[in-house]
């Protein structure tokens, strides 16, 4: 089977091909077709669902590029990850879940299925769990929805916060205040913050507490109104810890914990918090949790197989 697709725009094609055709000879050996390119398009040769995948990526590889956005090889890995778990998913559906954040004009997407998941329940629910390993996108998509709820005036403050709990380390024993012993372990934090606003912008809203950034001990006793909450590494609380933080939701107010079960630095025979919160709350109406997986992984390939393999070695 063949099928010709139109590409009119000369500029848009080029960005397709990447250097050397290297986009367009990756897709070819991922799906198991050829690709022929023309004088307005391309010629795609193969079997009717290979081609009807290609022609799905190749349409959402063509409005990341129509839309400003540089076309990356992480993007292409991303969609045929999609495509290969769920080959009934149409890939072109994760552009239309855009996340608007601050002033650099950056539009956050998903890059997987789950991840699509995890945006719309963050829309809809007041309170989201998102649980999963490293590079799935918990906190970096936590904080695109966080500044975007901010920027649109539906809340009037941000708070971020972490238990002050480190692997195998003993913050007593460094230097300076609270905030200077914990700012490290709030590093994540700041790092996908600067990501998506100005420096400036982000100094301003911390000195007049837009952005409030703190250890999950300075929560307690406190009512969080009209605020987007985020709490990170929630694996590292304790039942008590968890159940004092959900009860500081206050009105017009949205919270997300994320945490990933699997690396945990509470003491041995503690129970975890967040394990404990998804059983206790499963059934209350208004609390959504998503599971992202290996396959939510976004990061350097190797990182997914690195979780994959340990998952193997951990169930074997």
């Amino acid at each position: 089977m063949e099928r010709i697709l139109s590409i009119p725009n000369h500029l848009e094609l080029q960005l397709l091909f990447g250097r050397h055709d290297e986009n367009l000879k990756f897709i070819e050996k991922s799906l198991g077709i050829k690709i022929i390119t023309k004088e307005s398009g391309l010629k795609l040769a193969g079997s009717p669902s290979k081609i009807e995948k290609a022609s799905e990526l190749i349409n959402y590889l063509l409005k990341i590029i129509s839309t400003g956005g540089s076309l990356k090889k992480q993007d292409i890995l991303c969609a045929l990850k999609v495509a290969s778990v769920d080959k009934f998913f149409d890939v072109n559906q994760l552009r239309e879940t855009r996340i608007e954040v601050a002033t650099k004009g950056i539009e956050v997407t998903p890059k997987t299925k789950g991840q699509k998941e995890y945006i719309e329940a963050i829309k809809n629910y007041d309170i989201v769990f998102g649980i999963g390993p490293a590079g799935t996108g918990k906190t970096y998509l936590a904080m695109a929805m966080a500044v975007s709820t901010l920027k649109k005036g539906q809340v009037r403050r941000i708070i971020l916060t972490r238990p002050a709990l480190e692997a195998g380390e003993s913050l007593g024993y460094l230097p300076g205040d609270m905030y200077e012993k914990i700012s490290p372990y709030l590093r994540p934090l700041y790092d996908a913050l600067y990501d998506m606003m100005e420096a400036e912008r982000i100094e301003k809203y911390l000195e007049i507490g837009t952005i409030e950034v703190a250890p999950l001990a300075y929560m307690r006793g406190r009512t969080l109104n009209d605020a987007f909450i985020i709490l990170d590494e929630a694996q590292n609380c304790t039942s008590e810890q968890m159940k004092m933080f959900l009860t500081r939701l206050g009105f017009y107010s949205k919270t997300v914990i994320t945490g990933d079960i699997t690396q945990s630095d509470l003491p041995g025979g503690k129970p975890l918090g967040l394990i404990q919160a998804k059983e206790i709350l499963k059934n209350i109406e208004g609390i959504k949790f998503i599971q992202l997986t290996g396959q939510d992984v976004v990061r350097h390939e190797l990182v997914q197989s690195i979780i994959e393999a340990y998952e193997k070695a951990s169930s074997g």
